[in-house]
C-alpha cells in the first residue's frame, strides 16, 4: 500500500510516527508532506523521516491558502500515485485532494469545536476517526475508539523516557520543578480565546519557589526567556515523565502530561470532550484563570500529588494500542 500523510501540527509527528514504522515494516511505502509549524519539522529531521515541506498560512490568508495547499498536495500526490491519504484534525487538504484523486481519505480527529476546519474537511473524508470521548456524531463516516491519540506513543509499549534529560537539565531523579507550556493562539479554532493573560507576573511567582521551565510556541517576553527549555523536541515527553507539575494553555500536551499521570492544570476555555473525560478521571484540572491555577499548583506542590496522579493514571488507562488499531484502520482499504 502507498500511502500519503499529512503532518498539519507537531504533535501528528508523534501521532503517526509508530503507525509509519510499523507499517513500514510490512511493506508499506509512504510520502511524508509537511508543514513548517513550530518544531514539526524538526522532530521530522530528528525522527529521520524523508518529507516534502508544503506551505501553510495564517491571518486572513488562510482562505487563498486552502486552494494554494490544495493544489501543492494535489502535483505531490498526482506523482506519487498513493491508494490512501491520510491526515489529522483539521487537515481539510488531505480530505479535499483525496477526492479530486478518487482516492480514499482518513483523517483522526479529536478537535470537534474547529467548525471551520471540520467543516471544509468532514464532507471529502471518507472516514474519521475519532476517541469515544468525542461530543459529535458524525454517522456513518465516524469510527470511534476508546482510548487518546496520544496513547499512540505514549503508552509504555511505545514510549521510555531518556534519562539523560535530567542531566541536560542540571536536575537529579527527585528534583521538583514546573514545566509550563504557552500557545501562540493563532490556530482557527483559537481566535478570540485567551489562557494565561499575565505571562510574566504568573511565571515569577511560581519561579520564586519553585524550579521552572518555559515552553511556548510564541516567543516569549525578554523577562521570560531565561525560563525557556532548550532541548531537542523529541525530549519534551521525557521532561514531562520527571515535571513535578505541568500547566498549560494547550489542550495536547495537557493530555499528554495526564496520561503520563503528571498533575496537570489546564488553563482554557475551550472544553473538548477528551479533556472533560480526564477531569472526570481526575487527571485534569480545568483553572479559570491564572489565580486558581497559582492556588492549585501551590496544593500540588506543596502537598507532593504526583504520587495520586499516578495511582489514578494507573487505574484510568487501559491497554488499549491506538496505534496497532490506526494500522488496522489503513489497511482495511487494501
Amino acid at each position: 500500500m502507498r500511502v500519503l500523510i499529512d503532518i498539519n501540527h507537531p504533535a501528528d509527528v508523534h501521532q503517526f510516527k509508530n503507525m509509519i514504522w510499523q507499517m513500514e515494516k510490512r511493506g508499506h511505502k509512504f510520502l511524508i508532506t509537511a508543514r513548517d509549524k513550530d518544531c514539526a519539522l524538526d522532530l521530522l529531521k530528528e525522527y529521520k523521516f524523508d518529507f516534502i515541506k508544503r506551505p501553510g498560512y495564517k491571518g486572513l490568508m488562510k482562505l487563498i491558502g486552502v486552494f494554494l495547499i490544495d493544489y501543492r498536495l494535489y502535483r505531490i500526490a498526482k506523482k506519487f500515485n498513493p491508494d490512501i491519504l491520510v491526515g489529522s484534525s483539521g487537515d481539510c487538504y488531505i480530505a479535499q485532494v483525496s477526492k479530486i484523486l478518487r482516492k480514499p481519505s482518513i483523517v483522526f480527529d479529536d478537535t470537534e469545536h474547529s467548525s471551520i476546519q471540520n467543516w471544509l474537511t468532514f464532507p471529502f473524508a471518507d472516514k474519521i476517526v475519532t476517541p469515544e470521548s468525542y461530543k459529535i456524531n458524525l454517522g456513518k463516516k465516524q469510527v470511534r475508539y476508546n482510548g487518546f491519540k496520544e496513547l499512540a506513543y505514549l503508552h509504555p509499549k511505545y514510549f521510555k523516557p531518556d534519562t539523560s534529560i535530567l542531566e541536560e537539565l542540571g536536575l537529579k531523579k527527585n528534583d521538583k520543578f514546573i514545566l509550563i507550556r504557552f500557545v501562540s493562539w493563532e490556530a482557527a479554532h483559537d481566535i478570540g480565546k485567551t489562557g494565561i493573560k499575565d505571562k510574566i507576573d504568573f511565571v515569577e511567582s511560581l519561579a520564586k519557589k519553585y524550579k521552572v521551565f518555559v515552553s511556548s510556541e510564541a516567543p516569549l517576553p525578554k523577562e521570560l526567556e531565561k525560563y525557556e527549555i532548550m532541548i531537542k523536541k523529541e525530549k519534551i515527553h521525557s521532561v514531562l515523565w520527571y515535571s513535578s507539575l505541568y500547566i498549560g494553555e494547550g489542550a495536547t500536551m495537557a493530555t499528554e502530561a495526564a496520561l503520563l499521570g503528571i498533575p496537570t492544570i489546564y488553563i482554557n476555555e475551550l472544553q473538548l470532550g477528551y479533556i472533560n473525560k480526564l477531569k472526570k478521571a481526575k487527571l485534569i484540572i480545568c483553572a479559570k484563570n491564572e489565580l486558581e491555577a497559582y492556588k492549585a499548583s501551590e496544593k500540588i506542590m506543596v502537598n507532593n500529588l504526583k504520587k495520586n496522579w499516578q495511582m489514578r493514571k494507573n487505574s484510568f488507562l487501559s491497554n488499549y494500542d491506538v496505534t496497532s488499531f490506526m494500522v488496522s484502520q489503513l489497511e482495511a482499504f487494501k
